[in-house]
């Protein structure tokens, strides 16, 4: 029997022959592909991959920040007996100021003007600084308010996470142990500038008419905090840690939203560093980081909770979210820094025009600092 040439197996011969050249193998472009693709994959993973959960606050930092909290409100519990809290009903009352940062304080000399523009304003606030350890912010004037001593001891914080709610409140205790005359606190950040003179805040806070300063034991005053309870992502927000993980202490109709920044009295501060029912449930991890804005929730549902009718609603500071970015909002640069946009962030539908406005960035200082005196500070 023969067989046909037309065959397709290859003979002996063939298989012999200089001629015939055997078939690449598959593992060989599939490694040079996976080679190639590498770098492409180190590159792209962290922008596709959720961020790994940040580490939680530490036990020997809870426990620091928990002696710090009990002294302050111990001491506040002292001097809130039938003696005058400062022993002179001639004292006045002060506005401490709490800076929150985690870069330089790049508008510290803009805020030297707020503060020293009036010889009488001396004797009327305090300044603190909780600026992040990783970092050493520059003094940008030796000698000025921002001195060394207005730094306190700070913990590392981390956005979207309750290390914001625990720098805020250690500001808060260390302003409280400080200096009994401290009867507002102002919490802004390095991004914040200021709108009005320190005189015209002044006034405005203690509701002074002629410029007179009331009596310690006079002062009944609200706290000037944004408290927002229909917003449509806050209920995103309250399942941020989980489904039900904040009952029963919070439920969701006592849950609030709200701006981070805000001017507290001191009979709120000492609620806020005597909580402890609510901050077991804030200070947990979230496991949807993109709804999870602990320090724009805590304060909020926190005093809404405790003394509604003693917030005003609303902050003195003025935040532009129109085209925010990744939960921040906007920013602003030195070409749109004006008169005209002054005029603008003053603006408010409530009581009080706003004092403070953020976000703006470094390089807008020297354009600040040219309208200060003209603008800024002309009330």
């Amino acid at each position: 029997m023969m067989i046909s040439s037309s065959s397709t197996s290859p003979s002996s011969s063939s298989l012999s022959s200089p001629y015939f050249l055997a078939a690449p193998s598959p593992l060989i472009p599939a490694t040079i592909l996976l080679v190639l693709c590498l770098p492409a994959l180190f590159y792209l993973a962290p922008h596709i991959l959720p961020p790994p959960p940040p580490p939680p606050i530490s036990f020997p930092d809870e426990l620091q920040d928990l002696s710090l909290f009990r002294r302050a409100t111990a001491v506040e519990t002292q001097t809130n007996k039938p003696k005058s809290r400062l022993g002179s009903t001639n004292s006045k009352p002060k506005i401490a100021f709490l800076f929150l940062t985690n870069t330089d304080l790049h508008f510290s000399p803009l805020w030297e003007r707020f503060f020293t523009g009036n010889k009488s304003n001396r004797d009327l606030y305090t300044l603190y600084v909780h600026a992040d350890p990783t970092v050493n912010p520059k003094i940008k004037i030796p000698g000025g308010v921002f001195s060394e001593d207005r730094f306190i001891p700070a913990k590392k914080t981390r956005r979207g996470t309750a290390t914001l709610i625990a720098a805020a409140r250690r500001l808060l205790a260390t302003a409280l142990l400080d200096d009994p005359a401290n009867q507002f606190f102002t919490l802004v950040s390095q991004y914040c500038i200021p709108l009005h003179s320190f005189n015209y805040f002044y006034d405005a806070v203690f509701e002074i008419k002629s410029h007179q300063i009331a009596e310690l034991s006079q002062l009944k005053y609200k706290s000037f905090i944004e408290i927002i309870s229909d917003d449509p992502y806050i209920w995103d927000r309250y399942n941020a840690r989980g489904g039900n993980v904040m009952v029963p202490e919070v439920p969701f109709d006592k849950f609030r939203m709200g701006s981070q920044f805000f001017t507290l009295t001191r009979k709120h501060s000492v609620l806020v560093v005597s909580d402890r029912r609510l901050w077991k449930k804030f200070r947990l991890d979230c496991l949807k980081p993109n709804s999870c804005y602990p320090e724009e929730h805590y304060f909020q549902t926190l005093l809404s909770m405790e003394d509604p009718k003693g917030c005003s609603g609303y902050t003195l500071t003025r935040v532009n979210w129109t085209d925010s970015v990744d939960g921040h909002p906007h920013t602003y640069y030195p070409v749109e820094v004006s008169t005209e946009l002054i005029y603008v962030l003053r603006r408010s539908n409530f009581t009080n025009s706003y004092m403070f406005a953020r976000k703006f960035s470094p390089d807008c200082l020297e354009p600040l600092m040219n309208m200060a005196s003209d603008v800024i500070f002309r009330d």
